[in-house]
């Protein structure tokens, strides 16, 4: 199944509640939230309070993506604020396994994310271990940013070691995605589409139905 993750990075903080029940009800599947330490990655973004804020606005998956370093300190508070899927990046821990069992101890999905620098070979030890494996497609950091035209290869790679291993195992991507582009990134090999800027910027229902259209065909 392919699935719209909408980054809420890319919301209106002053409508924050009001746009996540738009997306909501036009049909996306899961809200994606970013959380960034100004370490890993040069940016801030929300913390705790926020999320656990908007836990009781929706019922949709909380898809949260955590740029920090040494994600397994934080892992339990995250299940706490209401997350129901956890995505680390390969390069923020000495121990993925550690973090990938962390993840499923509370009975969580658990995601392995890798930059675009990365080989994509550095996640096959972990594939059969993870429900979802996320290939940034920008530079993790900020939003709105282009697509990086190389990560079609990424992706095609990815569902490659995935299939050699014949694993049931998500292929997510994050950036740059928009209308224009979502046929050939599915094409590709992944199934699980994040975007912030395609789905805020404008008519948000509008663009949710769109992409969930294409998603469906």
């Amino acid at each position: 199944m392919n699935i719209l993750s909408s980054s809420i990075l890319s919301a209106d903080f002053l409508r924050l509640g009001s746009q996540i029940e738009e997306v909501d009800k036009a049909g996306t599947h899961y809200i994606h939230i970013d959380v960034m330490d100004g370490m890993f990655v040069p940016s801030i973004s929300y913390g705790m309070p926020i999320i656990k804020s908007i836990r009781g606005i929706t019922d949709k998956l909380f898809d949260v993506h955590l740029m920090i370093v040494d994600p397994i300190r934080y892992i339990k508070d995250f299940v706490e604020i209401g997350a129901d899927s956890v995505t680390f990046h390969l390069e923020a821990t000495d121990d993925p396994v550690a973090v990938i069992d962390e993840i499923h101890k509370y009975g969580k999905r658990a995601g392995i994310a890798i930059k675009p620098g990365t080989p994509v070979e550095t996640i096959t030890p972990y594939l059969d271990k993870v429900e979802m494996v996320l290939i940034m497609t920008v530079e993790p950091g900020f939003g709105g940013q282009k697509f990086i035209p190389e990560s079609f290869d990424r992706i095609k790679e990815a569902r490659k070691l995935i299939e050699a291993q014949k694993l049931d195992v998500d292929i997510q991507v994050d950036g740059g995605i928009y209308i224009d582009n979502v046929k050939e990134i599915l094409k590709a090999g992944a199934n699980v589409i994040v975007s912030g800027s395609g789905i805020f910027r404008g008519d948000i229902s509008d663009n949710v139905k769109r992409f969930i259209e294409i998603l469906a065909e």
